[in-house]
């Protein structure tokens, strides 16, 4: 399965648009970018793996695989990143600010169920991360 994450960038945070297959699947908020310094960023933009993990703090949640210089990378719910986020990413339903969004828990419940349909059809999740700022973009 694979999820692609189109990121738009700001200074109070980073909000994105999350596809499966080329479907919209939810909207998601992180922290800004900084450098991919541990707790203050978001991670780095690139493909990465996606495993199924559980904990006591976020009951079953997806751990976010290969990140360099950083470890529990986590998809988890969250509505404010600047209060509630450590560099992961949380799936929101509706962006309502930038880094802020709506009712993470049920799209977390969404996002957990079709990452266990792949999984049970034996296939690898992976995650690949672009941004979708116009300045990053090149022009024909």
């Amino acid at each position: 399965m694979d999820l692609i994450l189109y990121r738009a960038y700001y200074k109070e945070g980073t909000n994105g648009t999350l596809f499966c297959s080329d479907t919209f699947l939810c909207h998601t908020i992180e922290l800004p970018w900084k450098n991919n310094k541990r707790n203050l960023s978001c991670i780095p933009e690139g493909s990465y793996e996606i495993v199924t993990r559980y904990s006591k703090r976020f009951q079953n949640h997806l751990l976010v695989k290969g990140v360099k210089n950083r470890r529990l990378i986590l998809f988890h719910p969250a509505n404010n990143a600047l209060k509630e986020l450590e560099g992961c990413i949380a799936p929101v339903t509706y962006l309502s600010n930038i880094g802020m969004g709506t009712q993470s828990r049920p799209m977390m419940q969404k996002l957990l169920s079709l990452v266990h349909q792949a999984k049970d059809r034996k296939e690898s999740i992976l995650l690949t991360i672009k941004s979708q700022n116009y300045e990053h973009c090149r022009t024909l």
